[in-house]
């Protein structure tokens, strides 16, 4: 299935009958996976609210020691789910053709290549606990990593609702899963359980979540293995599988190599700037990712001049979003870190003023492999992240030994803006997407982007020493810029107008 698009007319040339044809796909295309978004988006913060408060009601429950024999269990978890599937999900997603037709063997490669990774893992988890320094995680990694078992099962069903865009059903689901996680895990820590608390409420959650997506699928099961489509599924999904091996190293090489090379204590200051770095990424770009994919596929299967108009609206149109975030981080992030957790965490808000060039980054290299991936193009996103850590390792190092913690965010930013974005750029032009017209759709976000930085640089020095009054007054200031800036004057009279009409008029 890895194919390169032929040179095509760019979807903003050619005919203006096709241009419209491509325009109306573009619109109804986008107005499922904006629903869609928007569902994904609620589940997100909701699920990520709620997590907040049990973590808060577990602390208090259980001891650090459980805390730590459960991270150790979730680590060989992420490792696995990252291949968890051989690919099916995206694979079924990505499908040309109807879905019945391949959904049997698709579902047996899912089982088979879920059963045979907790094979692996259940035998390998009484090394992996003792290599972590924790010889008791053993059997939490065991009951944990059933959840990926789950997560085989019902990958074809999954998949089935993100491809019709049925977010609002599998948020659903995602919800009621959570609940039942939360029950679990609270009751069985009131009761003594430790670290299986964790273990035993997720499993839980994800049966529960796993049954409603099987219902809500209306895909009937049924298991039949035709090595042709088998052959399709494994070519597109393993090197898809590869490439999100390796974005798990992209996302965890920083804390091995501070950890290493600098300490524990520097590295808490850099994973402190790092979780704030990760929550816009966490929040939106996990909610676009539900929706990016099916929908560039969606895009891709009935026209590639349709697909390239809609990388050309969507691509200004999460720099808009994610730009105004990166700039605020970046300027503000000693206000920030003040604000949010004192001022003897002071020496994260370095490191955050650059990773929060890494998060845009991200966020843009995330959207890239979603439309290589819809276009069949998975090796290019092997390539891709392959090229960016065989760079970035070196620069940690290299950045972490000259300049501390600092240093190693310093790498790890001119890395993802020199190498990673010009070969995300390169890597979608080669698979045939027309990008010129994307250039100037860039050139108001990023004035407003420098204006707003200039502004927020301006006020911060004004207010310096007042953190939350820097947030409000420096980052409020430079966010309307901004929208100034960036948003058409159209746009703003018709807001200006729907906000007059809602306040009612004073009597005489």
């Amino acid at each position: 299935m890895e194919q390169r698009q032929d040179a095509e007319p760019a979807a903003t040339g050619g005919a203006p009958g096709d241009r419209a044809e491509a325009a109306a796909r573009v619109g109804a295309i986008g107005e499922q996976a904006g629903r869609g978004l928007r569902w994904s988006l609620v589940g997100n913060l909701v699920i990520k609210a709620g997590s907040f408060v049990v973590s808060l009601v577990l602390a208090r429950l259980l001891v650090p020691e459980d805390f730590g024999v459960f991270a150790i269990a979730l680590a060989a978890s992420q490792f696995v789910i990252h291949v968890n599937d051989a690919g099916v999900i995206a694979a079924t997603v990505q499908w040309r053709g109807r879905l019945e037709d391949m959904a049997p063997t698709a579902t047996v490669v899912a089982i088979v290549s879920s059963t045979a990774l907790y094979g692996i893992f259940w035998v390998i988890a009484p090394f992996f606990a003792e290599l972590s320094g924790s010889a008791e995680a053993t059997w939490v990694i065991r009951v944990l990593g059933a959840t990926n078992l789950v997560y085989g099962l019902t990958a074809v069903r999954s998949a089935a609702l993100l491809r019709r865009f049925e977010q609002d059903r599998l948020t659903k689901a995602n919800l009621v899963g959570f609940l039942v996680n939360a029950t679990v895990s609270i009751t069985l820590a009131l009761n003594g359980a430790g670290a299986f608390s964790f273990a035993w409420g997720q499993l839980a959650g994800a049966s529960v979540t796993g049954v409603l997506v099987v219902v809500f699928a209306r895909l009937r099961i049924r298991l039949r293995l035709d090595r042709a489509v088998a052959r399709r599924l494994l070519v597109f999904g393993l090197p898809l599988c590869a490439s999100l091996g390796i974005e798990g190293v992209l996302l965890n090489a920083d804390s091995v190599i501070v950890g290493d090379a600098l300490g524990a204590t520097l590295l808490g200051f850099y994973l402190l700037a790092l979780n704030i770095s990760s929550w816009v990424p966490g929040l939106i770009g996990t909610a676009v990712r539900y929706v990016a994919l099916p929908g560039f596929s969606r895009l891709a299967e009935e026209d590639p001049k349709a697909l390239s108009l809609g990388v050309q609206r969507v691509v200004p149109l999460l720099v808009s979003i994610v730009l105004p975030v990166a700039v605020t981080m970046g300027t503000l992030a000693p206000a920030m870190v003040a604000f949010l957790y004192g001022e003897r965490w002071a020496p994260s808000a370095e490191v955050l003023r650059f990773l929060a060039v890494v998060m845009a980054v991200r966020m843009l290299t995330a959207l890239t492999t979603d439309i290589l991936a819809a276009l069949g193009a998975t090796r290019a996103t092997v390539w891709l992240n392959l090229s960016w850590v065989a760079v970035l390792l070196p620069a940690l190092a290299a950045g972490a030994r000259l300049d501390g913690i600092r240093g190693a965010a310093i790498g790890h930013a001119v890395v993802a803006l020199l190498v990673a974005l010009p070969l995300a750029t390169l890597a979608l032009h080669r698979a045939g997407v027309e990008l010129r017209p994307v250039a100037s759709s860039l050139v108001r976000p990023l004035l407003g982007g420098a204006f707003a930085a200039v502004v927020m640089a301006s006020l911060a020095r004004l207010t310096d020493g007042f953190p939350f009054v820097e947030l409000c007054v420096a980052g409020g200031a430079g966010l309307l810029v901004y929208v100034l800036v960036v948003v058409p004057r159209a746009v703003l009279r018709q807001l200006g107008g729907r906000v007059a009409g809602l306040i009612p008029a004073r009597p005489r």
